[in-house]
């Protein structure tokens, strides 16, 4: 007797894991295959940009909010390092794919889109874990700073690559060539990540510019960053981490919306 297939069933059920396991192990690969790049580089980068500053402007600056200034701009740092090789990820693999004309095997296997944005999402993810996780390493070894939080550093962790990694997938849906994409990279990711508080405190803001800071999502995820390694905030961390959610499953839901109807991809 032959068993008919019932509508919208797909016949391996409701997530088909052979095709996201294998669109997962594509991106991770993708970024551990170049490690010195994508791992080694930012890490390198990092600590240079801590080293001019505290060379800089470190013993004249003294403490900010109570510990040093090179230990205040450890978490900002970390999570800035984190959320732009988060971007870059998620926004590079599928931007070269759709300018490279090879966007198609990825859209014509049947995967819906939330596999697809899972897919996708997996290399930001994983690049900006073993970021934070080797900067929270440094930060330990070479600043003597003890995770006051580590659950909580490690959940903002993987909102801020989320976060990041989604932002990163929407820009390159709407992006049709690789100078569009990096007008969105320059004038709005950059400028929104270093005016999110990673150096200063925003208490040393003026007013307008403090009261702009407080409707920028970037803040919130540093300055809860902050809170969950050192244990000092701007604003109250649970509100940082309610706001940082928040912004996660909005940005979530429009890139599951623009892979569900092939927004910009299959037309």
């Amino acid at each position: 007797m032959q068993i008919k297939q019932k509508m919208g069933v797909r016949r391996f059920g409701l997530v088909n894991w052979l095709g996201l396991y294998t669109l997962i192990s594509r991106e991770i690969r993708r970024f551990t295959s170049i490690w010195l790049q994508t791992l080694l580089a930012p890490l390198v980068t990092a600590t240079l940009l801590m080293m001019i500053f505290n060379i800089a402007i470190g013993e004249r600056r003294g403490d900010v909010m109570g510990v040093s200034f090179i230990i205040f701009i450890a978490p900002g740092v970390m999570m800035m390092t984190v959320i732009q090789n988060s971007f870059a990820n998620s926004s590079s693999s599928l931007i070269s794919a759709k300018i490279q004309g090879n966007i198609v095997d990825t859209l014509m296997p049947p995967l819906s889109g939330g596999e697809l944005l899972i897919g996708y999402l997996s290399g930001a993810l994983g690049r900006g874990v073993l970021i934070s996780l080797a900067m929270m390493l440094g930060m330990s070894l070479f600043l003597s700073v003890n995770i006051a939080h580590p659950a909580l550093a490690l959940g903002f962790v993987l909102l801020g690559s989320i976060f990041l990694g989604t932002l990163g997938i929407m820009a390159a849906i709407y992006a049709n060539k690789f100078d569009q994409m990096s007008t969105i990279t320059n004038f709005v990711i950059t400028p929104l990540a270093f005016l999110s508080g990673s150096f200063y405190s925003i208490e040393a803001l003026p007013e307008n510019l403090r009261q702009l800071a407080y409707y920028n999502p970037l803040f919130y995820l540093i300055d809860g960053t902050r809170y969950s390694i050192l244990g000092i905030s701007d604003c109250n961390p649970l509100t940082s981490f309610t706001v940082v959610t928040c912004s996660v499953i909005v940005v979530y839901l429009l890139a599951w919306r623009m892979f569900s109807t092939g927004y910009r991809l299959k037309s």
